[in-house]
């Protein structure tokens, strides 16, 4: 059986692939809806890379997002539970920051 040429070139980024990651990668599968999917598909092939690595890019910008979201609501969940127990901050903490870290 002959292989198209990319069919050889999918082989060779697979094994190049596999050889790259086999020691920092844990192996997953998910199932993806019918439509997901083809859009994976359509990116790998606009942008010439392997469908593996358009899902790692695009769960780790989805991640990123989820993990900025979460950090920006633990930031508000403190000045919440700040405002709560009426915890003040001197007037000058901005200007005076080190002393009152640094200083005993």
């Amino acid at each position: 059986m002959r292989l198209t040429l990319h069919e050889q070139r999918a082989i060779k980024d697979m094994r190049c692939i596999c050889h790259t990651y086999s020691n920092h990668m844990i192996r997953t599968q998910v199932y993806l809806p019918k439509q997901l999917s083809q859009a994976v598909k359509f990116v790998a092939k606009r942008e010439r890379k392997p469908e593996a690595q358009v899902i790692r890019e695009l769960l780790a910008d989805g991640l990123g997002r989820k993990q900025q979201v979460t950090i920006g609501h633990g930031l508000s969940a403190l000045v919440a539970l700040g405002k709560k127990l009426r915890v003040r901050s001197p007037s000058d903490l901005s200007r005076n920051i080190d002393t009152y870290l640094y200083d005993d």
